[in-house]
């Protein structure tokens, strides 16, 4: 199974989100520049997130999108599963008709463990966590004064 630019696009556009919102709605377009995602691809994602009741967006000037809920109560298999991505390891969609057979291949009980412990994985974590992580990087380290050398020569670093 493999998570692709979707799943991964809208995770990284709500962090995003999450941690300019509250207080006024954020536009797509600065998330995109930001994020360097696509502004058409990001207008796909949040109109499913949107419908989904993620995320709710004001129209006009001014306008754009903010969460529908606190931060804490969106888990990230919500966002993932949202823009259609699917959580499942199989090659059948978890149907058990696994190359077309009518019983389950030989090695469907794994995968479709595999993807239940994602799937439990991914609701366990909050887009919360994934801002408050984000944030812990952010801080910022004061840079350490250049001095002069003997030479005039400018030595030091910067942290």
């Amino acid at each position: 199974m493999r998570l692709t630019t979707k799943g991964r696009f809208a995770v990284t556009a709500m962090v995003d989100l999450a941690m300019r919102g509250g207080k006024s709605p954020i536009t797509l377009a600065s998330i995109s520049e930001r994020q360097k995602i696509s502004l058409s691809y990001l207008e796909q994602l949040f109109g499913k997130l949107r419908r989904n009741k993620i995320v709710e967006s004001v129209r006009g000037p001014g306008g754009g999108y903010y969460l529908a809920r606190p931060c804490n109560k969106i888990s990230i298999a919500e966002i993932v599963m949202a823009v259609d991505e699917p959580l499942d390891a199989t090659n059948c969609g978890g149907k058990g008709n696994c190359h077309g057979e009518q019983q389950p291949c030989i090695t469907h009980d794994l995968w479709m463990g595999l993807s239940e412990k994602i799937y439990s994985y991914l609701e366990e974590v909050s887009l919360q966590q994934l801002v408050d992580s984000q944030s812990k990087r952010q801080i910022k380290v004061a840079a350490i004064p250049l001095k002069k050398s003997k030479s005039d020569k400018l030595v030091g670093a910067a942290v």
